[in-house]
């Protein structure tokens, strides 16, 4: 069993991770600021399903705040620490990039000298589908060059690679850095699509259809994203043998470093994902078509070779019953009686 840091364990990836974690048997320190991004209330109500676990230990602090961070983790030795803390959205960051230096860059540096001093023995990190930007060669893979960023959110998340790396070279800490393509599931975030769709569909309100409906997204269902990375967590970084300067591989390193895309493998049309929620709920979305918002990406689509060859698993649950899931939890947390 390990002792495991989770920051933005009151998060919606964080809390499906913690729960996982908690249910194999694991003491989990959860770490949170429960800001207002969005609806804090859903983050309370998440911890209120982790704290019935006599395992858990929750702090509610900033990332930024580098005294708390060292105070946590030099005082409880995590032998695994899981950053999902971030903020988070590409939109957002067009309005309060602030939020995306404080939280993202001087978080994540907070988390790796905490790491540095205390013989964490591995870090996992998130990453973003976002850092592949520009690139339009499908799929998208960890091999492939990655310095086109399209927001101030992605660039952040590539700067948390650039990071990780010089630590793993400069301390030999093993990091694992985990793009994540488009998760969906129950307890989601409500500035995600299927959230606003939801919501917008049982209203009766318009939804706002982007680049007129032609997007193609690798959505990825939450229990996968959990399930790689707790593989993970027992497959610590290491250097690999093979890597050359001469001709060097941007997923890998000499260094104990590697980078993995947890995405579905299965790109899906935004219209065709809007229709099957659309049959789970038994009501038509009124559709508002517009063109691409600034900073997005018409497609993506994860290579997840390496995750597979590295620790045998690939997502693999489709959106009928991805969405299904997610439709049946949003109408028991919300009371919305779909007959009525």
């Amino acid at each position: 069993m390990y002792m495991i840091l989770v920051t933005g364990s009151a998060g919606f990836i964080g809390f499906h991770l913690t729960r996982r974690l908690l249910d194999e048997g694991h003491e989990v320190i959860g770490l949170d600021n429960v800001n207002d991004y969005y609806d804090p209330r859903l983050k309370r109500n998440r911890l209120k399903i982790l704290e019935k676990y006599p395992g858990f230990l929750f702090f509610e602090n900033d990332l930024e705040d580098r005294e708390a961070v060292q105070r946590i983790v030099s005082g409880y030795r995590p032998t695994t620490v899981i950053n999902l803390a971030a903020q988070a959205g590409v939109r957002y960051s067009l309005v309060n990039p602030y939020a995306y230096i404080d939280s993202n860059i001087v978080g994540f540096v907070n988390i790796l000298e905490a790491c540095r001093h205390n013989e964490v023995e591995h870090l996992i990190y998130a990453s973003s589908s976002s850092v592949y930007g520009a690139n339009t060669t499908m799929p998208f893979s960890i091999h492939q060059n990655v310095d086109h960023p399209l927001s101030l959110y992605a660039a952040t998340k590539k700067a948390n690679e650039l990071m990780a790396h010089t630590y793993s070279h400069l301390y030999g800490l093993p990091t694992t850095g985990l793009r994540f393509f488009t998760v969906y599931g129950p307890w989601g975030r409500p500035d995600m699509a299927l959230f606003l769709f939801t919501r917008a569909i049982l209203e009766g309100k318009p939804i706002q259809v982007f680049n007129h409906g032609k997007m193609l997204r690798d959505f990825t269902y939450v229990d996968d994203i959990v399930e790689g990375i707790v593989r993970l967590v027992k497959s610590k970084a290491t250097p690999n043998p093979e890597w050359s300067g001469a001709k060097p591989d941007p997923g890998t390193s000499y260094a104990p470093y590697k980078i993995y895309n947890i995405g579905n493998n299965q790109p899906v049309e935004l219209l065709r994902f809007i229709e099957t929620l659309e049959e789970k709920l038994g009501r038509t979305a009124i559709k508002e078509f517009l063109p691409l918002q600034a900073g997005d990406v018409p497609q993506t689509y994860a290579d997840v070779d390496d995750l597979m060859n590295d620790v045998g698993f690939k997502p693999k649950t489709d959106i009928k019953e991805g969405i299904g899931k997610f439709a049946d939890w949003y109408l028991q947390y919300y009371g919305v009686n779909v007959h009525e």
